[in-house]
């Protein structure tokens, strides 16, 4: 009985740029609403607000970080990471051989 009313959570899934301009761009006409637009093409109004202010921030009309922005922000902290991970490596090995040669 527990399970009853528990929706199994939908998978990810991903988007092509241009499908979601698409998207933007239907929102922006203002024929629908988002929500409107959202449960036409069975996407999570969330997902769909988001795109929208995106764009909008994108455009330049609202502040916050551009996509490439996110993306560079998230290039950046991976690259941050894994020097992170190779100077741990190099403190490790460092402190191996320091002891080897006592």
């Amino acid at each position: 009985m527990e399970s009853m009313g528990k929706k199994k959570p939908r998978p990810r899934r991903s988007f092509t740029p241009e499908f979601k301009a698409e998207i933007v761009e239907l929102c922006r006409r203002g024929d629908r609403s988002v929500g409107q637009v959202a449960k036409d093409f069975d996407l999570t109004e969330t997902a769909v607000r988001d795109w929208v202010k995106q764009a909008e921030v994108d455009a330049g009309e609202l502040d916050g970080l551009t996509s490439s922005e996110r993306e560079e922000l998230a290039r950046l902290r991976r690259e941050n990471r894994r020097l992170r991970e190779d100077v741990e490596v190099l403190k490790r090995a460092t402190a191996f051989f320091a002891k080897e040669t006592r």
